[in-house]
């Protein structure tokens, strides 16, 4: 029995037809914003603390737009320990004026 991907796995919207472009963009803000909050979950979890401190001095430093939305299409094909370390190390810099 061959099992059908469903229409996110295969590109389509409902039905068997193409996404269209609103379609598209919404689904591209969900994965950015599913991506982000893995990341931060994840650096909050490295450092010590947690998701909300995490999410209120990332957002302070700008890093959840100027780091993790804006350089997604790299960091979304790296590990999840990676990412993690890397904004924590983003963020401690930051902080720190580097």
């Amino acid at each position: 029995m061959r099992i059908k991907p469903s229409s996110r796995e295969s590109g389509k919207g409902g039905m068997g037809r193409p996404m269209d472009a609103v379609s598209l963009r919404r689904k591209s803000a969900y994965d950015r914003i599913h991506f982000a909050t893995m990341a931060l979950e994840s650096g909050a979890k490295r450092v010590g603390i947690t998701p909300l401190a995490m999410y209120r001095r990332l957002k302070k430093q700008d890093l959840i737009r100027g780091r993790l939305f804006r350089h997604y299409d790299l960091l979304h094909t790296q590990s999840l320990d990676y990412v993690a370390e890397d904004i924590a190390e983003t963020l401690q810099n930051r902080e720190a004026g580097k």
